[in-house]
């Protein structure tokens, strides 16, 4: 069977538009050929009048492909952080007025 025969479904003809919505955004349609194009095609009825559609138009880049996940720290994770780096600061306050000679609460 022919592709250009082959019925339109609703996601064809959304998939269409939303192509067409990104010509426009790049300045490949003005404001009344995207109107025009995308009402043709939500009545279009065969992918071969959607086709002729974008016809004129560059393909679409492809899409990068995902990269790996990225996993996040878990609030306990970040509780541990946060208890460590006071740890640090605390260890660091006291070593400092350690080695100045006074007591850390020193008045005089």
């Amino acid at each position: 069977m022919d592709q250009g025969t082959i019925r339109a479904s609703n996601d064809d003809r959304e998939h269409t538009v939303i192509a067409l919505q990104h010509h426009a955004v790049a300045g490949r349609l003005s404001l009344e050929e995207l109107s025009d194009r995308c009402a043709r095609a939500y009545r279009a009825s065969t992918l071969g009048e959607l086709a002729s559609l974008t016809a004129d138009l560059p393909a679409a880049a492809p899409v990068p492909a995902p990269g790996p996940p990225v996993r996040r720290a878990t609030s306990a994770q970040l509780a541990l952080i946060v208890v460590a780096l006071a740890a640090v600061l605390l260890l660091g306050f006291v070593l400092a007025a350690a080695s100045s000679g006074a007591g850390a609460f020193s008045m005089c």
